[in-house]
């Protein structure tokens, strides 16, 4: 039996030592410890469901993002197709409007599949916010095989026209490589495919197509003349050029033709 209790005591020293809260006349400490070790073990098991939480949410918001649509910084007129009369064998031209519906400086650019019988003015630029303009696509139209014309009509174009945008900031120049400094942040607003119209039919896409197009050579014409001189001539800088030079001039003129005559 003293063996039985001395092997017995032995062993409990041993779990006393490797759990000492367990030992009596430490209840409070005891409590108190397994109190903080759960405590501990619930922050442990909040701060991973936290993490958990939020990083299934940015999945999901990334997820959902990227199903949603581009913003557009262009509002383009007409929307999805560039419409050409149908006249083979010459240059023909089309029309779209583009405005700037942002509230910053947007610069566009136009590409197309086809750049050897397209061109388009202007090829690019930059607009300010409510800002708009008329660009003008030219495309040369080749005849149709065994002059099949319906054919010519009923068959779908190869031939498309991409618009991209850019916002750029106020007081920038444009030139084409911005878009490929800034590839990432390019914007693909529409992808154009072509229509063509029968010249002999009037449509009311037709009347809208020449409608565009005499703005837009109304808008060039005005763009080629000098603007209106107000107040005085200047040249350089504070340098007037006062009418008695003129008047000058036309008195030399006027004495020599009276010269002339009295010979």
């Amino acid at each position: 039996m003293g063996i039985a209790d001395s092997s017995k005591q032995s062993a409990e020293r041993k779990l006393w030592r490797l759990c000492p809260f367990w030992q009596p006349g430490n209840g409070s400490s005891s409590a108190s410890s397994i109190q903080n070790l759960q405590q501990h073990n619930i922050r442990s098991r909040r701060h991973v469901e936290d993490t958990d939480g939020r990083s299934s949410s940015s999945t999901v918001s990334s997820v959902a993002r990227s199903f949603l649509p581009t913003r557009r910084r262009l509002r383009l007129d007409p929307a999805n197709n560039l419409y050409f009369p149908y006249e083979p064998g010459k240059q023909v031209r089309s029309a779209v409007r583009i405005k700037n519906t942002s509230r910053s400086h947007v610069a566009f650019k136009f590409q197309t599949t086809a750049p050897k019988s397209c061109y388009m003015r202007p090829p690019g630029g930059i607009l300010s916010p409510g800002e708009s303009l008329i660009a003008t696509v030219f495309k040369f139209m080749e005849h149709p095989e065994n002059n099949e014309k319906q054919k010519q009509f009923d068959q779908k174009s190869n031939v498309k026209f991409k618009i991209m945008s850019l916002k750029v900031k106020e007081g920038m120049d444009y030139v084409p490589e911005l878009f490929d400094e800034q590839k990432d942040k390019v914007s693909v607003e529409r992808i154009f495919h072509v229509v063509f119209l029968d010249v002999e039919r009037p449509s009311p896409a037709l009347e809208k197509l020449k409608r565009q197009l005499a703005e837009a050579e109304a808008a060039v014409e005005a763009r080629k003349k000098p603007p209106p001189e107000i107040g005085p001539r200047v040249v350089g800088e504070g340098l007037v050029i006062d009418e008695w030079k003129e008047r000058r001039e036309k008195y030399l003129a006027q004495q020599q033709v009276e010269a002339v005559e009295s010979v």
